[in-house]
């Protein structure tokens, strides 16, 4: 498994950020899905990871600055080919590090409810993420929720 920063010109980094998008606006109720589209993720401030296993790109993840103290979890994804093989932990830790490294305080994270959701939701909570208030531009409604781990 190798992690590093990732290519956004690798057209299966693209593929598995257009399936992605796709699965959270399908999964979502209109105008609550706020995954990050290519464009999104090539916006200052967002740093994006790829996860590559048997030669494949196997997942991403992105981190977006709120500011010098708050940053967001974005685009968490695992291709399907490559579920429940550790991909994800290794990454949201990659993720987490970098977060100290930067000097942020709090990562948080918006996502959803439902089935769809509970894998994601049960390793963030693994790792110490709490359900919390709305951050950023974010409103809590009975589908989306937002958690949040301290990094002090």
């Amino acid at each position: 498994m190798r992690i590093a920063l990732a290519d956004l010109d690798d057209p299966e980094v693209r593929a598995l950020i257009a399936y992605h998008q796709r699965n959270m606006i399908e999964g979502s109720p209109p105008g609550l899905s706020f995954a990050l589209d290519l464009s999104g993720l090539k916006t200052p401030g967002v740093t994006v990871w790829a996860v590559h296993l048997d030669g494949r790109a196997a997942a991403i993840g992105a981190l977006k600055r709120i500011d010098d103290a708050a940053c967001e979890l974005k685009s968490m994804r695992t291709h399907p080919d490559f579920l429940r093989r550790g991909c994800a932990a290794a990454l949201l830790e990659t993720i987490i590090d970098h977060a100290r490294a930067e000097g942020f305080r709090v990562m948080s994270l918006e996502t959803g409810t439902g089935p769809a959701f509970g894998p994601a939701l049960a390793l963030y909570r693994r790792r110490g993420f709490a359900n919390g208030p709305a951050f950023a531009d974010y409103t809590l409604t009975d589908f989306n929720q937002c958690l949040h781990l301290p990094l002090g």
